[in-house]
């Protein structure tokens, strides 16, 4: 099977691990005298848990029957449900004092691109969600910054913001194709800090709606035909993630001559959709997430998506280039990088910020409405994964004549 990145790790997807936040409430204990009569209408909230003992009643007189709740065992205490959740701003508080960073005002989100591409999804979804919990203080902006394929903000950040904390940056496959290429001029991996994924996005093939292709295979049929037959558009530069796809699914057709085969590079995957969606162009290759709505409104038909397996919920009846006979798995990373003078404290707090965020349910759902898989990874397991990654790329470009 052709992988386009041949990582165990681009296949090692993790469920993101269901971590709680707890506090413990104060439980008030009823102070009886001799003379007060204990009804069930004025004893404390939770006293009857005070005392386990089942001869004695919770609300006997009796001494025992005013031991502090604290003296129950954790497990106990969150199986009755006296432990209870902590508020957002709670924990907020709670992760500020853990570390010695937190932001000052606004945050910003550079999404490498215009409007509604991949990385521009990345960054708003995330900055909803953000704020929506209560995780950052004063909201998130995103801040597109499109250009040679996240290379202008790769940049910007490199010698503008090198030690701006309150800034992350959106990054997917696509960013470590380019610097696997060599093309963010001198930009080079450890540049910046490597935060972390919070899932994979899936590669596809789509075509116009009303298109006369019908399957992966009777495109890739008509391009070995004639290799300027099938036209394609992607968000990303000649060479980039995206026209990568294209080009390892047609070697793994046979097709020969792939430098012929056109590519059509836009700032962003819904710029190209719109050429494909207007008869200018014959067919997208972008990611799940760019193509979804365009989908969904019926201007859009998938021929393909480049996973393992079938994606799952809406859009299991698409079939996989794999179950067509092109053996190409693409799976493009979504995640964040900080530039590369943030301090460690604003590192962890920015992993700690975003790990609470990937447990949400809200979060578990935006992944489900967007065809988004489990894919979690940060620190040095991230680093290994990015340097690794960069590397493969750098191999594969040069075996496809693409440096």
């Amino acid at each position: 099977m052709r992988f386009l990145y041949s990582l165990p790790a681009c296949r090692a997807f993790s469920r993101l691990a269901e971590i709680g936040y707890f506090r413990s409430f104060a439980l008030s204990q009823a102070h009886h005298n001799s003379h007060e009569r204990a009804t069930a209408s004025n004893a404390q909230p939770h006293a009857a848990l005070t005392d386990i003992s089942p001869a004695r009643h919770p609300f006997s007189r009796r001494k025992h029957a005013r031991q502090r709740a604290g003296a129950l065992p954790t497990a106990l205490l969150l199986s009755l449900g006296l432990l209870a959740p902590l508020s957002a701003n709670a924990a907020q508080e709670e992760q500020n004092e853990q570390t010695d960073f937190a932001p000052q005002g606004k945050t910003e989100c550079i999404a490498p691109a215009k409007p509604g591409g991949g990385w521009d999804f990345t960054c708003r979804s995330v900055a909803r969600l953000l704020d929506e919990q209560n995780l950052i203080p004063a909201g998130m902006q995103t801040l597109n910054v499109p250009g040679a394929s996240g290379g202008v903000a790769f940049a910007h950040v490199k010698s503008k913001r090198h030690d701006d904390e309150q800034v992350i940056v959106a990054a997917s496959s696509a960013t470590t194709t380019r610097l696997g290429q060599h093309a963010y001029q001198d930009g080079k991996v450890d540049d910046v800090r490597w935060l972390m994924t919070l899932g994979a996005d899936y590669g596809v093939i789509a075509v116009a709606e009303d298109s006369p292709y019908q399957s992966l295979n009777e495109l890739l049929a008509a391009m070995q035909a004639d290799p300027k037959a099938v036209r394609f558009a992607g968000g990303d530069v000649a060479g980039g993630f995206d026209h990568l796809k294209v080009l390892m699914a047609a070697r793994e057709a046979g097709i020969d001559n792939l430098r012929a085969l056109p590519y059509l590079a836009y700032d962003s995957g819904s710029v190209a959709i719109t050429q494909v969606m207007g008869g200018h162009l014959e067919a997208f290759t972008g990611d799940m997430t760019e193509a979804r709505g365009f989908v969904e409104s019926g201007h859009l038909r998938l021929l393909a998506v480049f996973s393992e397996e079938r994606l799952p919920g809406q859009y299991s009846d698409i079939p996989t280039a794999r179950e067509q006979g092109i053996d190409v798995v693409a799976p493009n990373w979504r995640g964040f990088y900080l530039p590369g003078g943030a301090s460690d404290a604003a590192f962890d707090w920015w992993e700690q910020t975003l790990n609470r965020m990937a447990e949400t349910p809200e979060w578990q759902q935006v992944m489900q409405d967007n065809g988004l898989m489990p894919f979690h990874k940060s620190g040095k397991a991230l680093d290994r994964f990015i340097t690794q990654q960069v590397s493969d790329v750098e191999q594969m470009s040069q075996e496809l004549g693409l440096q």
